[in-house]
């Protein structure tokens, strides 16, 4: 029997449990985050846009942001039987999709997504584990529910395992 594949979206975050696998394709400056309790399989996929919502409208989409998705999705864990202490956060994505000779920071926006996602990891006290990020190319995310393994996908770069 094929696991689940659960997709995620852009700025959308999606919760399982094993045998079931969560997939986000086409991470570029985006931040893929996964998180992993690894006694009950309970994991986590999130797709975010953008490291701040104190930044946005209020009626924007929270899932968007690494600092208003984190907390739902947590919380969406906690329901299914995650421990709070046990997650495991995994990263990857942040590219620098466009060169620019003179790039300013608001065009580094896949380096600040990246630093933002790290900051709010901390601020929510999860540990970082692993994380592939930066780079110039897409990448597409899956985190297996069974393992714990978040496997990142590349077109040229090939795949990796975190």
């Amino acid at each position: 029997m094929m696991a689940d594949l659960i997709k995620v979206g852009m700025a959308d975050y999606k919760v399982g449990r094993t045998p079931a696998s969560l997939i986000s394709y086409g991470l570029g400056s985006c931040v893929g985050i996964a998180l992993f309790d690894p006694v009950s399989k309970v994991g986590g996929l999130a797709h975010i846009m953008l490291p701040d919502s104190t930044q946005a409208r209020s009626s924007e989409n929270p899932a968007k942001f690494a600092d208003t998705c984190l907390p739902l999705m947590i919380g969406e864990m906690l329901k299914q039987g995650a421990n709070k202490s046990r997650l495991v956060a995994k990263i990857a994505g942040g590219a620098q999709m466009f060169a620019f000779a003179n790039a300013t920071d608001i065009m580094r926006v896949g380096e600040r997504n990246s630093d933002s996602v790290r900051a709010v990891l901390k601020k929510l006290d999860l540990r970082l584990v692993a994380e592939d990020c930066g780079g110039n190319y897409g990448r597409t995310v899956e985190l297996k529910l069974d393992s714990g393994v978040f496997r990142v996908k590349t077109i040229d770069k090939g795949e990796k395992e975190l």
